[in-house]
């Protein structure tokens, strides 16, 4: 069977949803499936690019910069890049029919697309919903609802009609959506976030006494730095923590935020705080792995729900979670129910310092939240939950054949044993 995946980055992007996609690649191919990934490329030179790379075909289409380009022209490229995935893939796609297309939001420009693919093929398609766009940049002050924001809200609409089948990230995001989009009738389904349960040949890191941080508790945040994160909210807490001289915080990624929140930690005389430049996906989950805490902030006003990729690295390593996010947000129960952090509603900067402290202060409190976020990424944010939830989603709406799917589960690798996870220092 044969398994295409749409997605708007991809390795050697170090933006979360390439590695998602990436382990999703690799986990259906080790499956069984034909996985091949469809994606734009700025870096390189020929119209499209085939290779294999880790057991899957990966299609890269040349296009201009998307991430990380200016708003007007990020936009711009973005409403072409159906016509110029399908231009520059048309012969590879029209010789090699796939029995499933699964595509990736954000973006939500791949309806046009989904839809030639679904007529050529006549398959099936897989919306892994994990950005509801334009909606969360209302919420975060990003966009006025106004003919700007009607235009994206028809376009990530035509998105989700194209799909037989839409996959939101949370419990809430369900709900969420349902009230957004009253009167459709959308096939949903809750399908987590997931990561390799073992990451093969991670790098050696010593970022820890490169920065000056040994001997320090390091509040660690990775991802993007944009306007959704609300970056000010972890601002305001390591003000506050500006005596405990053992207690640093250490920021990594790239985003729009990034240039203002610099001078504000120069201005506030900020020496508890870092900020460094994204850096490949295995270097930065390698180097997780050496500090204490994980960061999670969203701004208080979004209304749609989130479980930030950067979550995964933290499990993965049996990072605490210190989390301080929207309104009823799913994060609340998930980390507390599984006792692998502490979630805080944003806006509520005493109770966000006290979670910070109890945790800096707790060292038996921690070993347990190690082990328990491990077994929680076990349980929950695997990849091979995730690629057996998705067939088990399309089975039960019978949009594929059982036949198809009669090897979806997954035999155990050889030699394969868990992570073991320390209770740290």
């Amino acid at each position: 069977m044969r398994v295409l995946i749409l997605v708007d980055c991809y390795y050697p992007s170090m933006k979360s949803g390439a590695k998602l996609v990436h382990d999703l690649a690799v986990e259906l191919s080790q499956r069984g499936f034909q996985a091949i990934v469809l994606t734009p490329s700025d870096a390189i030179a020929d119209k499209a690019e085939i290779r294999t790379e880790d057991g899957c075909t990966v299609v890269r289409v040349r296009t201009g910069k998307i991430k990380g380009a200016g708003k007007i022209q990020r936009a711009i490229r973005e409403a072409r890049l159906s016509a110029d995935l399908w231009h520059g893939a048309m012969e590879f796609l029209r010789k090699n029919r796939c029995d499933l297309i699964v595509f990736y939001s954000p973006t939500i420009f791949f309806g046009p697309l989904v839809r030639r693919l679904k007529r050529l093929w006549k398959c099936p398609a897989y919306l892994i919903l994990r950005d509801i766009f334009p909606d969360w940049a209302v919420d975060a002050g990003v966009l006025k609802e106004d003919i700007v924001y009607r235009y994206f809200r028809r376009v990530a609409l035509a998105q989700y009609r194209v799909a037989d089948l839409i996959a939101v990230q949370s419990p809430a995001n369900l709900t969420y959506l349902e009230r957004r989009c009253a009167g459709e009738r959308f096939k949903l389904k809750v399908l987590f976030n997931w990561t390799a349960s073992r990451e093969s040949a991670l790098p050696t890191t010593n970022y820890r006494e490169q920065l000056g941080l040994a001997g320090k508790q390091v509040f660690l945040y990775g991802g993007n730095i944009g306007v959704a994160q609300d970056m000010d909210n972890i601002l305001r807490l390591a003000c506050r923590l500006k005596s405990r001289q053992d207690i640093q915080f250490l920021l990594i990624g790239e985003g729009s935020e990034v240039p203002r929140l610099r001078k504000t930690i120069e201005r506030e005389d900020l020496t508890n705080v870092r900020i460094i430049s994204g850096i490949p996906q295995e270097e930065y989950l390698a180097m997780v792995s050496e500090f204490d805490f994980g960061l999670i902030s969203l701004d208080a006003r979004l209304t749609s729900h989130n479980v930030p990729g950067k979550l995964l690295s933290y499990l993965y390593w049996g990072l605490p979670v210190l989390a301080s996010v929207n309104p009823a947000n799913d994060l609340f129960d998930l980390l507390h129910e599984n006792r692998a952090g502490l979630c805080v509603q944003n806006g509520y900067d005493d109770d966000l310092l006290q979670a910070a402290l109890r945790l800096a202060n707790d060292r038996a409190l921690c070993a347990t939240m190690r082990r328990n976020a491990r077994r929680l990424l076990e349980s929950t944010f695997s990849v091979e939950n995730a690629v057996s939830q998705i067939f088990e989603h399309l089975r039960e709406f019978h949009l594929l054949p059982v036949e198809s799917t009669s090897f979806i589960r997954r035999t155990p690798v050889p030699g394969f044993t868990p992570i073991e996870v320390p209770d740290g220092p």
